[in-house]
């Protein structure tokens, strides 16, 4: 992959399975645009990580590529995103079943 636009495909394509994958991807091009990195580095990294872990790269895989992006470009540090987590894994168990997750759901969010 080069630095041009991301390649999208036709109307056949399938689409994303959950809304949080299309933020994720979304999330992975918005930061590209915003040079954080390029297409070639984003594919190094994501082939990293999935030659790490042995798993697909599925979009979890995106995200955990995508956060290990931030911290070692000093974007974020790694206790903020592991605290993240945790105020989302809380919000999504305080959550009723079928309603949108949000952190202001989380019992110990205190918004910053």
């Amino acid at each position: 992959m080069g630095d041009g636009p991301i390649p999208r495909g036709g109307a056949a394509d399938p689409v994303f399975a959950e809304p949080w994958e299309a933020q994720a991807f979304a999330l992975v091009v918005a930061l590209h645009d915003r040079g954080l990195f390029d297409w070639s580095e984003w594919a190094e990294a994501l082939g990293a990580h999935t030659r790490r872990t042995g798993r697909a790269a599925d979009y979890a895989a995106w995200l955990d590529t995508l956060e290990g992006l931030l911290a070692a470009r000093d974007v974020t540090a790694p206790g903020l995103l592991a605290e993240r987590r945790a105020a989302f894994a809380r919000a999504a168990a305080a959550t009723p079943h079928g309603a949108p997750i949000l952190l202001a759901n989380d019992p110990l969010w205190s918004g910053a």
